[in-house]
């Protein structure tokens, strides 16, 4: 297994992995994993399998707004290829790019019902933000993504 940088050649894959993640991905257009690839791509690795099929892929960005500060969009990885490590070996990735960065946070949000990415964070060693209420043991924040839109976030403190 190789983690790469996410790249041009591999957005139409990218894309038809995170199609698999519905309902709680939501896959964007191939415009968007080209500029992904093209403007954001050390945030951005993917995991080829040495039959060179991409089988994992995690969308992050650093903020422009605050740089020390990830925030990680999307985490997929291929059904058949789950509970292999690839999930912790890409956000290892990312972790070693924003350390160069010297950022002190990463964080992501997750819809309140996806107990298994709530159990992915957590074991990855992601904290759940407190929130103003929960789900199933989970801490929500009430219309952080817009109205309507409460979320579940988590973050890994660096340094």
């Amino acid at each position: 297994m190789n983690v790469t940088p996410l790249s041009v050649e591999h957005i139409n894959e990218v894309h038809d992995l995170m199609e698999l993640g519905e309902p709680f991905i939501r896959a964007r257009g191939l415009s968007d994993y080209w500029l992904y690839a093209e403007l954001f791509s050390s945030t951005c690795p993917v995991m080829i399998d040495e039959d060179n099929t991409l089988t994992g892929a995690v969308i992050a960005f650093r903020s422009q707004d605050n740089p020390t500060e990830v925030y990680i969009q999307d985490v997929m990885i291929h059904p058949d290829h789950r509970q292999q490590g690839i999930a912790r070996a890409l956000l290892h990735s990312v972790h070693s790019q924003a350390e160069k960065w010297d950022c002190t946070r990463i964080y992501l949000t997750s819809e309140p019902e996806n107990q298994a990415a709530h159990s992915t964070w957590t074991t990855l060693g992601y904290v759940n933000i407190p929130g103003d209420h929960q789900i199933d043991g989970v801490s929500v924040i009430t219309d952080y993504k817009g109205p309507g839109r409460s979320r579940a976030v988590y973050e890994f403190s660096l340094g």
